[in-house]
């Protein structure tokens, strides 16, 4: 017996099957190594909702939640099923096809009708987020029927961190807008096949083993998919095999449109006799040589076919494409209308970072160093700014222990004497491998620091020694800290994020 969310009368759950628990926190912890691979900002969040087949609305046990300590009550998802004919129902008539096998009719029409119940539970859980103003996005899967329930996997996102990335117009039903939309149907994908094994899963066994990359990867198809003119299959992996490759010693620089064959925007430049399919990546590579300036490769996604250039955007063709810029050996990145979607290095994908945000800068400075005033934090805004923008990548550790560590730090870094560092001289500095040592009132210390640090469960494999070792040293300074991580690959942390 337990007590209802709301203190209400205890009510007995009793749970859908015997390992609903572990899957519920096996899928939890699979979103988290997604997803904080993405953004730790989204935060994601998942429960378990299952309706019971053979029992009303009203029936107490009709709505089970895992876990049970969620914050929505089964009384919030009775209605589902209504709300599913409902919408069956408004969608009129339809064509009926009837299959010469039974069996395959009403395995169609059942699938039918779980699209519907999902449909629903999102509508139901958007209102509810919506009523209660919580900052948080849903996305249900599609219901699986599990010893006698229809279960949905239900993840949340945060709602500002998901709808701050730039989206692709036009969005369909099952097609990902973006990176993160990409990363959520893979997700949801893997959730509803492991549903399917819930019941004969071994115990022992985890429930969701998939390598987190490896989901990014498959999200990235699932993207480059969408934006294929014909739908057609290979455009990721054959980028990824373009970017690979060099010519004649050089790294692959250049650029690519994806549109469909005579797009109104495109002014061809030159046409190819014979288009050179993507899977050719030597001769793909060796034409991207001849893409400059605003003249690039026009693909179909299938073929190249040729040279083009995007017509100005006062023309009345004008269009956005999405384009692919090859911008270093073993890295791409995919952008539409100028917003990148997705920079991709060493065949994993990632989301831009870009510049470090005003507001979230002076957010985690006021939680690191709550006396500071306005001016310094203004100050040390500059700073980061011009630290972003170093192309090698480099540290900026912001320290009320900066003296004392860089005397602790003294055979590990070039000691200065202390003097203001400003966006000038940070420039110069950033040149050399290793951090920039400073107070909060901007007073450098040293320069060229390698860090130190205690290991972390924080840590993330796939980034770089960069990352980490600034990961390392904050968490265990004895010091607020905060550190300002500027990767070669063009991603920007503040840690603590």
């Amino acid at each position: 017996m337990k007590s209802g969310p709301q203190g209400g009368p205890a009510v007995l759950y009793l749970p859908m099957w015997e390992h609903q628990s572990l899957f519920r926190v096996s899928a939890q912890l699979f979103a988290e190594g997604v997803f904080n691979l993405l953004d730790r900002s989204l935060r994601p969040e998942v429960f378990l909702l299952g309706m019971a087949s053979a029992k009303e609305a009203d029936d107490p046990d009709m709505v089970v939640l895992e876990p049970t300590s969620i914050r929505y009550s089964p009384a919030d998802f009775k209605h589902i099923k209504a709300q599913a004919a409902t919408l069956e129902a408004d969608a009129g008539p339809r064509d009926v096809v009837y299959h010469l096998h039974p069996n395959d009719h009403d395995r169609i029409e059942k699938q039918r009708w779980y699209e519907l119940v999902c449909r629903a539970t999102e509508a139901t859980m958007n209102a509810l987020t919506a009523t209660r103003e919580e900052n948080r996005r849903s996305f249900c899967s599609v219901p699986v029927s599990l010893q006698g329930y229809l279960v949905t996997v239900v993840l949340q996102l945060s709602a500002d961190c998901y709808e701050g990335y730039y989206a692709l117009p036009k969005h369909s039903t099952g097609r990902p807008s973006n990176l993160p939309h990409a990363a959520v149907l893979e997700f949801l994908h893997d959730c509803t096949r492991a549903l399917r094994e819930a019941d004969t899963a071994d115990n022992d066994q985890p429930v969701l083993d998939r390598d987190y990359n490896e989901v990014l990867r498959s999200a990235g198809r699932r993207l480059m998919l969408r934006v294929a003119p014909a739908g057609t299959h290979g455009l990721y992996d054959a980028c990824n095999g373009v970017a690979a490759l060099r010519h004649e010693g050089d790294e692959g620089i250049g650029t690519m449109l994806v549109s469909r064959r005579q797009h109104p925007a495109i002014v061809p430049v030159l046409t190819l006799e014979t288009p050179v399919h993507m899977r050719d990546h030597r001769s793909i590579r060796k034409l991207l040589e001849l893409s400059e300036g605003h003249t690039a490769l026009i693909s179909d996604a299938s073929h190249v076919f040729g040279l083009g250039q995007l017509v100005p955007e006062t023309d009345s063709q004008y269009e956005p494409l999405v384009t692919v810029h090859f911008t270093n050996h073993f890295s791409w990145e995919m952008s539409h209308a100028g917003h990148v979607l997705m920079r991709v290095v060493s065949n994993t994908p990632r989301l831009p970072q870009g510049q470090v945000a005003a507001d979230n800068f002076a957010r985690i400075v006021r939680i690191v160093f709550p006396k500071l005033n306005s001016d310094s934090t203004d100050y040390l805004w500059d700073l980061a700014q011009k630290a972003s923008t170093q192309p090698t990548g480099t540290i900026l550790v912001i320290t009320t222990g900066a003296a004392q560590e860089a005397q602790r730090l003294t055979r590990q870094c070039f000691r200065v004497v202390p003097r203001i560092m400003t966006p000038s001289v940070l420039r110069l500095v950033t040149n050399i491998d290793g951090a920039v040592l400073i107070e909060p009132s901007g007073m450098c210390h040293a320069i060229g620091a390698i860090l130190d640090g205690l290991a972390t469960e924080k840590g993330d494999s796939s980034r770089g020694s960069r990352y980490n070792s600034a990961l390392r040293y904050v968490n265990s300074s004895k010091y607020p800290a905060l550190a300002v991580v500027v990767s070669e690959d063009g991603w920007i942390d503040l840690l603590p994020s």
